[in-house]
């Protein structure tokens, strides 16, 4: 008798889920796997990094905030949830719209690529580490990002493409990051993740006339899994004072910074995306900025002061700056690019709001 084929939201290894992925890639689209290609300041990355550095953390100062998270996760809660149940409806992909049709598939496959650069960065670390601390801690973050890379190729297969994993891991540029900007940037990629995700979930929740998709329904839990990933990047922080004091500082103010205007800019492109979900873009920035700053509180001395009469302001010239870029060649596209680097130096030096960092970091999702 046959054994049962898994499905990736059963798998705990990720090395296994990525191995029943690829063998799913036959399916797969040349076009999807050519958008996830590409890099671009607003496309995501892959990332490498000092292995033996972060091999390196004792996680002694925070032993037991640590030993609560891994058991939480280690109790995997969400196992067997990203599959399609009686709750997935049937989607008309030959009759949605075709811009909303074309800003959603970019959406599904800008976060698919998201999700499994998380997964090949973290299975890197387990595999490269000796620390049993750190190399659990990824084995458990790559399982869960595997998930839901697997669960949005499965979302894209009924259109009729998907994106290749296999080759991404193999093909796409890596770019290398010092661990403490990894921390930085995966941190606030994971809580802005939360944040997105959550404002996303509980707005359909409240208007479930625009869930256009049923993948949104699966977002709370989804979003549950990064709130803890960010937590375990807080705690990697807590337990080195010098990654969030003296000139870090000023790092840490560069990468919120960049975040922010990524997101802003990005989501401005998916105009019809976001109008069928019923929300406006500016609306939907504002909210994501809100939380993620009260939640980055927990390890960051400072948050970016986003009603400050400039970042509004700021954020449109970028944005601005951005679309003339697109469709510009030589001197029009040297004069945008001009722009776009004086607005994010106007958005950079809005002054910080300061805070005192709590002596415990963890928090729950309470969105």
């Amino acid at each position: 008798m046959n054994a049962p084929v898994k499905h990736t939201s059963d798998i705990t290894d990720a090395e296994e889920s990525l191995k029943l992925q690829q063998s799913q890639a036959i399916t797969d689209s040349d076009g999807a796997t050519e958008l996830a290609m590409q890099n671009t300041l607003l496309t995501p990355r892959f990332y490498t990094t000092d292995f033996d550095e972060m091999d390196a953390i004792d996680v002694t100062p925070v032993r037991a905030d640590w030993d609560d998270l891994i058991a939480q996760m280690v109790s995997d809660p969400n196992k067997g949830h990203f599959k399609k149940n009686a709750d997935w409806d049937t989607v008309d992909w030959d009759g949605m719209e075709p811009q909303l049709k074309k800003e959603f598939i970019d959406f599904l496959v800008s976060s698919c690529t998201a999700e499994f650069s998380g997964c090949v960065l973290y299975k890197e670390m387990k595999r490269r580490g000796n620390n049993a601390d750190i190399t659990q801690l990824f084995q458990l973050m790559a399982r869960d990002e595997a998930r839901h890379a697997g669960f949005i190729n499965d979302a894209l297969r009924e259109a009729g493409i998907a994106v290749n994993l296999g080759f991404l891991t193999q093909k796409k540029k890596y770019t290398y990051f010092r661990p403490k900007f990894i921390y930085y940037a995966t941190y606030l990629s994971e809580k802005i993740g939360y944040a997105r995700y959550i404002t996303i979930f509980r707005h359909l929740e409240a208007n479930p006339e625009h869930r256009f998709h049923p993948i949104f329904k699966w977002f709370e839990e989804w979003c549950n899994d990064e709130f803890s990933h960010g937590e375990a990047f807080a705690l990697l922080m807590k337990t080195d004072p010098k990654l969030t004091s003296g000139l870090n500082v000023l790092w840490i103010k560069f990468f919120l910074t960049a975040v922010y205007a990524t997101m802003y800019v990005r989501d401005h492109q998916r105009p019809a995306f976001h109008e069928a979900l019923g929300v406006d873009p500016d609306w939907y920035a504002h909210e994501v900025f809100t939380k993620t700053s009260i939640l980055s509180q927990q390890i960051f001395p400072i948050t970016l002061d986003i009603d400050h009469p400039r970042w509004q302001r700021g954020l449109e010239r970028l944005q601005k700056a951005n679309v003339d870029m697109a469709g510009a060649k030589g001197l029009k596209k040297i004069t945008a690019q001009i722009r776009a680097a004086a607005a994010f130096v106007s958005l950079f030096t809005i002054p910080s709001k300061k805070h005192q960092v709590p002596a415990s970091v963890r928090m729950e999702p309470a969105y």
